[in-house]
């Protein structure tokens, strides 16, 4: 008796996030097509799925240009038990003016098993080449080693489980991706005691990120916020930096200044 994941039940679970995903500040409406190509999938299927979304009132279907969005449901689902700062939407404003000043990418990170995890991101005005199939878009995934955000997570972790996790790492890692535990374990360490990080964005990209920890209350999961530029782009990555950092601190006041009595 097997004991594994039905393979439909699994691909079906996997095709609703990838529609929520597809949406973001480029794509605020899609038809069947757009998303069907997006991501190689059959069409009638991936109909017969939108109008079950529909139906739960997760999209919105417009009879006219038969296009999809998502409803506010879409946007609410599972935000009552987010950091603060997630489920009032100061982060999100955060990033779009990090974005807009900057005119780079920005990206919201976290860790999920051995990866990093775009939680949101928002495209800079330069575009950035990526070797993923959907390029760099919520959702998106590289290893916590490949990434500066990842270096940022990992020095969040307890030393002895994070030992456990490198050496994980490094024997997953491809051939051509081996590294060297102790370099990474000390740009780790420096990371930690710096509380921000400057380095490879990972993400299937050459470009670089800088990045900074998000403060947290006990019992959250770490998460980071960056900038991410290509690696030809002048920049000075301590006034990006600094940048980060006090965009953070404006965040975490802005949240105080809530919780204030009037």
């Amino acid at each position: 008796m097997t004991t594994g994941l039905d393979p439909n039940k699994a691909k079906t679970a996997r095709r609703v996030i990838e529609v929520l995903e597809f949406f973001d500040e480029q794509n605020r409406h899609a038809t069947v097509m757009d998303i069907a190509r997006r991501y190689k999938r059959p069409q009638s299927s991936t109909s017969e799925l939108l109008a079950i979304l529909v139906e739960m009132g997760l999209l919105y279907k417009d009879p006219n240009s038969r296009s999809f969005t998502p409803t506010p449901r879409a946007a609410m689902l599972g935000s009552m038990c987010q950091p603060a700062m997630v489920r009032d939407g100061r982060l999100a404003m955060m990033l779009e003016r990090l974005a807009a000043q900057t005119g780079h990418g920005a990206a919201v990170t976290g860790m999920v098993g051995l990866q990093v995890q775009m939680f949101r991101w928002i495209a800079g005005a330069c575009h950035l080449a990526t070797t993923l199939p959907c390029g760099l878009s919520g959702g998106a995934l590289t290893p916590l080693c490949d990434s500066a955000a990842g270096w940022l997570l990992l020095s969040t972790l307890p030393a002895d489980r994070r030992e456990g996790v490198l050496r994980r790492l490094r024997a997953e890692a491809p051939a051509d991706k081996a590294f060297n535990t102790a370099e990474v374990r000390e740009r780790v360490e420096a990371c930690g005691r710096q509380g921000y990080a400057v380095g490879p964005a990972g993400f299937g990209t050459q470009a670089r990120m800088c990045a900074v920890l998000v403060p947290n209350e006990a019992g959250e999961r770490p998460m980071v916020v960056g900038l991410v530029h290509a690696p030809n782009t002048v920049t000075e990555p301590q006034a990006l930096v600094a940048m980060l950092q006090k965009a953070v601190q404006e965040c975490v006041d802005a949240g105080e200044r809530i919780r204030l009595p009037l």
